[in-house]
């Protein structure tokens, strides 16, 4: 009876679980160069795309359908901050259209309760875009002086003992 809607919610899982994977790989290299404020926005964000993922299955499963946890893309390995915030901006974008598109699909097929996990997945990803837009403003804005302050603000927080995330 929902198996079209099952088929979109297990695509949604796919698209979170690629987004989770690729968030926390950025996060490790913002982490890593000492940009404490980008790895943290990743990691959260990462954090979000992973209850997405519960939240979906949880549908998936009260349809008695089947939950599949496969990512849609393999992991970029992208190291540079721009080209990180860039593509984390498109890949909300690409969601929120995704979502806007299968939720028109579950009402279609008389499904209003997966119609509202999609709308309410379209308001996180939408304010990930936001996120994400503002940090790229900030970078064009200030280039490598707004990451230099990132590193100096997490050496003066290591000399003054303040413990790591």
């Amino acid at each position: 009876m929902h198996d079209k809607s099952i088929e979109l919610l297990n695509r949604a899982i796919a698209d979170e679980i690629t987004a989770l994977h690729q968030y926390m790989y950025f996060h490790f290299h913002c982490d890593d160069q000492g940009y404490d404020l980008l790895a943290g926005l990743f990691k959260r964000t990462a954090i979000e795309e992973m209850m997405h993922v519960e939240r979906l299955a949880e549908r998936i499963l009260f349809l008695k359908g089947e939950v599949e946890l496969k990512a849609s893309a393999a992991v970029e390995k992208v190291q540079d901050v721009a080209k990180m915030l860039e593509m984390a901006r498109q890949m909300e974008v690409d969601s929120a259209r995704s979502y806007n598109l299968w939720a028109n699909e579950c009402s279609a097929n008389a499904d209003s309760a997966s119609k509202k996990i999609f709308e309410d997945l379209v308001v996180d990803e939408e304010r990930h875009y936001d996120q994400y837009d503002i940090e790229l403003d900030n970078l064009k804005r200030f280039g490598e002086r707004y990451l230099a302050l990132q590193s100096i603000e997490r050496s003066r927080n290591r000399g003054a003992g303040v413990p790591a995330e």
